[in-house]
């Protein structure tokens, strides 16, 4: 016997029809608040919990969206995902995250098992992804979007800031405050079009300026702070170093500041640091960064939307949204000149 209240159990106690209740889940902008109110008290009494799995046979949609970051194993994308879920879950959806490790080959594999869970839509983090992604997506007919990047040329509607201009305009600060020994750090750039698109545009500004970076002092890390501290080591642990380091990221700046203070550099007075995020997990770190602030709450709550209209307007044309990135003056910036 099955015990387990149904559709209909829920609208004779909630005195409304099965179809009010079934709009109360699939559309609650057409339902009365008062009336969703009222079916919401029932449905938690009774426990009712809804069969998605047979609405997607008869093609009502699933309430979830894919969001696929590359890692949720640091503070980059920590931002973006909260506000994309909460953006989401005001239109009645819930999201379904999955990662795969800056790897494109798994991320065609994840798409593929979110699309078996029948989401409605699934947003991708950058415009760098094998090309059987953007045809399989396609194939389905499914909504789907681009974050953090903007390109107008993208194949997706993408929905961020240009990170190319977010490396030109950390760089020129840099550049205008007189430093010429520059060292670089950066997080593999293969896989990660957000950081080669900044190193793209740190390079621009540095060979426009005639400043050449040493292969020495252009170093690789990971995104870990312990990992950039050791990268950096011995590029400040020498007589001849750098008067600056430009980061690709806060978490890597921060990671330098780190060796710095191991190695008695006092930043900015010894040292000057830069990064690239403005992250809410280093806004409160001291000294406060030089960097330049990409806006992740406003991406992750504008692509929210931006998905979640795609599907419940199927007929309205879902285009490109730019945030621009802007300079965060700190105090790990000491200027050489003025």
């Amino acid at each position: 016997m099955n015990d387990k209240p149904d559709i209909f159990a829920v609208a004779k106690a909630a005195g409304v029809s099965p179809s009010t209740v079934s709009r109360t889940f699939n559309h609650p902008d057409l339902v009365k608040p008062t009336t969703r109110k009222k079916i919401d008290r029932v449905v938690r009494r009774l426990g009712y919990i809804r069969n998605r799995a047979a609405q997607t046979i008869h093609g009502i949609r699933s309430g979830t969206i894919g969001l696929i970051v590359p890692t949720i194993d640091h503070a980059i994308f920590a931002e973006v995902v909260q506000a994309f879920s909460e953006a989401v879950a005001e239109n009645g959806f819930t999201i379904l995250l999955a990662t795969h490790g800056y790897d494109l080959q798994q991320e065609y594999s994840v798409v593929r098992k979110l699309l078996e869970h029948r989401v409605d839509g699934v947003a991708l983090i950058g415009t760098e992804h094998r090309q059987e992604t953007y045809e399989l997506l396609e194939q389905q007919g499914i909504p789907a979007i681009i974050i953090w990047n903007y390109d107008e040329s993208a194949p997706l509607p993408c929905v961020g800031s240009n990170n190319f201009e977010a490396g030109k305009l950390i760089a020129q600060h840099l550049v205008d405050s007189g430093h010429k020994k520059i060292a670089l750090i950066f997080p593999p750039l293969s896989g990660n079009d957000r950081a080669a698109d900044r190193y793209m545009g740190v390079m621009h500004v540095l060979e426009k300026s005639g400043i050449d970076i040493s292969p020495h002092w252009t170093i690789e890390s990971p995104y870990s702070v312990s990992a950039a501290k050791s990268a950096i080591l011995p590029v400040l642990d020498s007589p001849d170093r750098p008067t600056a380091v430009l980061c690709g990221n806060d978490i890597l700046a921060w990671g330098v500041i780190n060796c710095a203070r191991s190695l008695d550099l006092d930043v900015p007075s010894s040292l000057s640091v830069l990064g690239i995020g403005h992250f809410k997990a280093f806004q409160d770190m001291e000294p406060s960064l030089t960097t330049v602030r990409l806006p992740a709450q406003r991406i992750g709550s504008m692509a929210g939307t931006t998905i979640s209209m795609a599907i419940t307007q199927p007929d309205e044309e879902i285009t490109h949204s730019f945030c621009p990135s802007e300079l965060v003056v700190g105090k790990t910036l000491k200027p050489l000149v003025g």
